[in-house]
């Protein structure tokens, strides 16, 4: 799960931060409204973890441009603000979660994992295409109910394409979804052609019928 973390508190982001890549999700940061607002412009989140008070605006105002903006990004308020009417004010404006501060990173974790689930259709939080199954909870992948064991990257990647089958999926929004912000540093997707081709070897050697399709100068497809 990719996953921007709106704090201006330092120590309580970098521990935030350290949890959630502990969890295995993809993390982002913003210390600040402006910021905040301007990656909500550029880049896609699963979920977003809000502070109500930020230097430069209010986090009700990001989660207003996330509603208007950003509609599928499940959203979890956390502040120090511990008040009723924000905390009304803030589910009103369609906040999936109310997180008060302190709270324990393995409850900040457990919100996190119950607003993807209510997220998802008809309470099945598996992804499925073809004769694959593919679980998020568990970090697991079966073709024909038969385990198909993926590195990290390769089961990131998968689950993506997984998400938004039959969608023809940029190379550098690809990278950016599974490696981050920082892929800006690179200067080539050399890294990102590696992993997809292992994906597609071990795909076809299991006996999967999906298919990751290489578009020419664009990106790739996942072909059902």
């Amino acid at each position: 799960m990719k996953i921007l973390i709106i704090e201006d508190d330092p120590s309580l982001l970098e521990s935030m931060t350290a949890a959630l890549k502990k969890d295995g999700h993809v993390v982002e940061t913003a210390s600040d409204y402006p910021s905040a607002i301007d990656r909500l412009g550029v880049y896609a989140y699963d979920c977003a973890l809000v502070d109500i008070m930020l230097p430069g605006g209010s986090g009700l105002d990001i989660l207003g441009y996330i509603r208007e903006n950003c509609r599928k990004t499940n959203v979890i308020i956390i502040s120090a603000k511990d008040s009723l009417d924000d905390k009304v004010k803030g589910l009103e404006l369609g906040a999936d979660d109310y997180l008060p501060k302190p709270f324990h990173l393995a409850e900040l974790s457990a919100r996190i994992r119950s607003v993807y689930r209510r997220s998802r259709n008809d309470g099945d939080f598996t992804y499925r295409a073809g004769n694959v199954v593919l679980d998020p909870d568990t970090n697991k992948v079966t073709v024909d109910g038969k385990d198909l064991p993926l590195l990290k990257k390769e089961f990131d990647i998968l689950a993506y394409f997984m998400q938004r089958p039959g969608h023809l999926v940029d190379k550098e929004v690809l990278a950016e979804a599974v490696w981050g912000d920082h892929i800006d540093q690179t200067d080539n997707f050399q890294f990102l052609y590696a992993q997809v081709k292992n994906l597609r070897k071990k795909l076809q050697e299991s006996g999967a019928d999906i298919e990751l399709k290489a578009v020419y100068g664009f990106g790739y497809k996942l072909k059902v």
